[in-house]
């Protein structure tokens, strides 16, 4: 019979007392009051500031350009997500903070640093590209990386490795650069304006075509660099300190570099703008593509490994492993879900697949010694959710698997089965091998 509490405990003060009161500053809605004003002030000097610099006519094109890279990039980092997807709120701060707070500090940062530069050196021209090169590749890097490092420590369950430290980054790198285009295409359409300049051979489809077609994807790699650095600290265990703050940190000035190369390729020529695009970016972009896609398969493999554990205990059926190993699997069960129960059908088993998702993830960390002191009420909690999903969920999974498996085997195969006959030594000390709630449990005598 468990033991486990059937719902988490309350935290308990040094006495053993409950914690009844919290100060006024560690309550939520204070928290995300301040930080929403924080964002929503931001974006108001930053749109008065950008306007002020292209005019309303500008700023109303750049908008309109800028903004068209933005669903793409958003809904490929979404993409990555799928096996284990975060909530959407983590992606609007991610993003509102590239956009705003961002920068914000970068514009500022960036402007007051070239002004004393070029006043201390009497050199405007030098100031100009040392700014460029130096000065902007680590005020904008570090400006984004405060966007990664609050979800890192303040929304830790939702960031458990690389993809998660992609995604956050690559999202607020987006944002970042989308009012930085608002900004470079709104002034080329001013410059434009004045010259008379029209069509292909304007500055402002010159800059549309470097910064939008060719080259969206450049800051989101320059930060991926660092949310990379905090994926693989997140993966470290508690007591490894030191890791957990030098990765971040390589991370972040591996960021800085690439930034600082690309921002400083005119420099190497007439052609030195497209030599470090071919030699650098686009390796670069396809080996951190490799390294996602890597990252996710391997994600997959460990639902399937971890699973089954929980399938002994009689919280999961045998073939479920399985099904929420594979993609295909899971689209497919939230499509039949959809077509018999609706739309709210195919949500629940759309959460069912990330609950039980967290949980091989919780329990692989349990495995490797990195799990939290909140282990057993963390997987009482995701049992629970997965247990009051299992009405809608459970035909889902049985059809999917049963599709995945004829149009793998055969017709007539049966579905493949991740089953232990009996729990291994290290089930029964990471985590019960019988339910958290004894009442659920079908296996409990």
């Amino acid at each position: 019979m468990a033991t486990c509490p059937p719902y988490p405990t309350y935290p308990t003060g040094p006495a053993g007392g409950a914690l009844r009161h919290a100060h006024w500053w560690q309550k939520r809605w204070v928290r995300y009051g301040a930080l929403s004003t924080l964002l929503a002030l931001s974006g108001l000097v930053i749109l008065a500031l950008v306007r002020e610099q292209t005019g309303t006519e500008g700023f109303l094109v750049g908008l309109g350009l800028a903004v068209l890279p933005v669903p793409l990039l958003v809904a490929s980092f979404r993409w990555l997500d799928r096996v284990e997807p975060g909530p959407w709120r983590n992606l609007l701060f991610s993003f509102a903070w590239g956009a705003c707070a961002a920068a914000l500090i970068a514009i500022i940062a960036n402007s007051f640093a070239t002004r004393w530069i070029a006043i201390a050196t009497a050199d405007p021209s030098h100031a100009d590209a040392l700014g460029a090169t130096v000065i902007a590749p680590i005020v904008e890097e570090t400006a984004k990386a405060v966007a990664v490092l609050l979800v890192f420590l303040f929304r830790r369950q939702d960031f458990t490795g690389i993809v998660d430290g992609v995604v956050i980054a690559g999202v607020t790198a987006t944002g970042f650069a989308f009012t930085e285009n608002i900004l470079y295409l709104g002034t080329a359409f001013g410059t434009d304006q004045l010259s008379g300049d029209r069509g292909i051979a304007s500055v402002t489809a010159a800059t549309f075509f470097v910064r939008v077609i060719m080259s969206p994807f450049a800051h989101p790699l320059f930060t991926v660099l660092t949310g990379i650095g905090f994926g693989i600290a997140a993966l470290s265990g508690p007591r490894q300190h030191v890791r957990r703050v030098l990765l971040p940190l390589c991370g972040l000035l591996l960021a800085m570099g690439m930034h600082a190369m690309w921002n400083g390729s005119s420099a190497f020529g007439e052609y030195g703008f497209f030599a470090v695009y071919a030699a650098f970016m686009v390796p670069a972009f396809g080996l951190l593509t490799w390294l996602v896609i890597w990252t996710r398969q391997r994600e997959l493999r460990t639902v399937r490994e971890e699973l089954p554990a929980y399938v002994v205990a009689g919280w999961l059926t045998p073939g479920e492993p399985f099904v929420l190993g594979s993609m295909r699997a899971r689209r497919v069960a939230r499509q039949y879900a959809r077509d018999r129960g609706g739309r709210a059908a195919a949500r629940a088993v759309a959460q069912y697949e990330a609950y039980a998702t967290s949980l091989a993830f919780l329990r692989h960390r349990g495995r490797r010694g990195r799990a939290g002191a909140d282990f057993v009420v963390r997987e009482g909690e995701l049992l629970h959710e997965l247990w009051v999903r299992r009405e809608f969920a459970r035909p889902a999974l049985e059809h999917a698997g049963a599709a995945q498996a004829w149009a793998t085997y055969g017709y007539g195969a049966p579905v493949p089965v991740y089953w232990q006959a009996q729990p291994q030594p290290h089930q029964q000390q990471y985590g019960p091998t019988t339910a958290p709630y004894p009442v659920y449990n079908p296996y409990r005598t």
